[in-house]
């Protein structure tokens, strides 16, 4: 056997170098080198068993039997929407999100839902057995059909996804998974990224579906080198803050679904349930009457969801004014705070500004922009939105009001709710022609309608 070679791979991106450097060569990055021992010409397994479970003939796309690439239902609601209705025999999801969040919670559910069909084998590589089984018993997930293996041996959880030939895998997490192949330390950036590789090709080679849990950095981003996300087939983050009962589950990346679908969950005693209405969700406390509050709808995937924007204007005590922003890009509250100053006339230069989304929502698309000016703009007023108006729409530099996608479709779970006034742009209240939309083509034009 060839002697073991040292090299220094980026934990960021995972490129490697023979030399240690202070920067990263490929992406720019500073410190991130981190010493590793490999041992050259090992053949992963990962690439041996997708070998030998496809047929390497080429053939027309039209012959390919596409029966085995069905989703398969897990029996969650939420997760199956966010998966694009179920999991894929062979696919590889990788879940992240904060610590405590709920990710074992929503995986351990998953599992038990998923024993129903068959065996699931869930490997723990950060509890023990009883512990695993503690929490199994609190969410009602106990079944012969969930086996539970405590290791962090690479080599051992293959010889036991051999054994017991699982329908389906967890891996909880993956930085605690190593092998022998490598002298690194378990969750180094060469560990994971051969752990993860074999356990894809295990999933391909099978054709079973397989979680593997990571951990996220300080910034939110899945610990481990970016290449990680590029080898699964679909990449969920699990958010929310743990002060608040709300989580959501959002897919970054799906190769068989829509990465704009997200799933709401309300953490309970019981574990994670499924809000299968989530409007409803995160109005119920909104204050009727009060300034700086304005309900807009978002809409991800294929169901809009009604949020309420908040704001808080008041004159900055030391000279320098605050911009802080919860839920919405801090870049493009900067942006609409400049638009209402010189489009109309409000100066907002020694103000503090507060801009939050209720519930730990995220507001990523354009068409909550008005809905954010106008919650600003009542707080800096003092006047409050009459509290059945809804308010859709997107802000351009010079002060126009933009038209949105899918209007009908955020206009009707509003109703459902008892909205009955829609201040939307001009040009789709004009091709809609609905009684209660209120078009409106500048800023101005929309303060003026909203606190007459």
């Amino acid at each position: 056997m060839a002697a073991p070679r040292t090299r220094f791979v980026c934990q960021s991106c995972g490129g490697a170098t023979p030399r240690w450097a202070g920067r990263c060569g490929q992406c720019g990055e500073w410190h991130t080198l981190v010493e590793e021992t490999a041992t050259p010409a090992v053949r992963p397994q990962g690439a041996v068993a997708i070998a030998q479970g496809a047929d390497a003939t080429p053939r027309p796309i039209t012959r390919v039997d596409g029966k085995d690439s069905r989703h398969i239902v897990t029996g969650i609601g939420e997760l199956d929407r966010v998966l694009g209705g179920g999991v894929v025999p062979g696919a590889v999801m990788l879940v992240g999100g904060d610590p405590g969040i709920g990710k074992s919670t929503l995986m351990l559910q998953a599992c038990a839902c998923l024993a129903r069909r068959g065996t699931v084998l869930y490997v723990s590589g950060e509890e023990a057995p009883h512990q695993v089984r503690l929490r199994a018993e609190r969410l009602n997930a106990m079944s012969d059909s969930l086996l539970v293996l405590c290791e962090t041996r690479l080599e051992a959880i293959e010889r036991h996804i051999e054994a017991t030939s699982p329908t389906a895998l967890v891996v909880d997490s993956i930085q605690t998974t190593w092998t022998e192949r490598l002298e690194s330390a378990p969750g180094s950036v060469g560990q994971v990224r051969e752990a993860s590789a074999r356990l894809i090709g295990i999933a391909k080679g099978r054709g079973i579906p397989a979680f593997l849990v990571g951990h996220v950095t300080k910034d939110g981003a899945i610990a481990g080198p970016r290449v990680l996300e590029h080898m699964v087939d679909t990449v969920l983050y699990f958010e929310g803050d743990r002060g608040h009962a709300c989580r959501v589950l959002r897919a970054v990346k799906n190769r068989f679904g829509n990465t704009n679908e997200i799933g709401v969950f309300e953490m309970q005693a019981e574990g994670l349930m499924g809000i299968s209405n989530p409007s409803a969700f995160f109005l119920a406390e909104r204050p009727m009457g009060a300034t700086g509050s304005v309900v807009t709808a978002a809409v991800t995937g294929t169901r809009p969801v009604l949020v309420e924007v908040q704001a808080l204007v008041s004159p900055a005590p030391y000279g320098s004014a605050r911009r802080t922003a919860l839920g919405v890009d801090a870049g493009r509250l900067g942006l609409l705070l400049a638009v209402l100053e010189k489009r109309a006339g409000l100066a907002m230069g020694g103000e503090d500004v507060f801009a939050n989304v209720v519930g730990g929502f995220r507001l990523d698309e354009p068409a909550a922009d008005l809905a954010i000016l106008l919650a600003v703009a009542g707080s800096f007023r003092d006047t409050p939105l009459s509290g059945d108006t809804l308010v859709v729409g997107e802000v351009g530099l010079a002060g126009e009001v933009r038209a949105v996608q899918q209007i009908e479709t955020r206009i009707r779970e509003a109703e459902g709710l008892g909205f009955t006034r829609f201040l939307i742009p001009e040009r789709n209240a004009g091709r809609i022609q609905h009684p209660g939309a209120v078009g409106v083509s500048s800023v101005r034009e929309a303060i003026d309608l909203a606190f007459q």
